[in-house]
């Protein structure tokens, strides 16, 4: 599974399933969430601006998934 990490509280699925690699453009991410293929924590996904935390594990059916981590602070 992929890692990508964020530098902020949240990223929207579709900036997330960008930034991971899983769909290139985001017209294609459209077409993907309403033919049900794309999966946040094992559930469904049906909004491009679903917010998506630290922990959350994406998956694209037949491309592959991605968990979203936190950008380690410096103690």
């Amino acid at each position: 599974m992929e890692k990508i990490t964020i530098h902020t509280e949240f990223i929207k699925l579709q900036q997330a399933l960008k930034l991971a690699g899983l769909i290139d453009q985001g017209s294609d991410v459209k077409v993907y969430l309403a033919e049900g293929m794309v999966f946040v924590n094992g559930e469904t996904a049906t909004q491009r601006g679903k917010k998506i935390y630290p922990g959350d594990v994406i998956e694209v059916k037949g491309m592959g998934s991605v968990e979203v981590l936190a950008e380690q602070e410096d103690l």
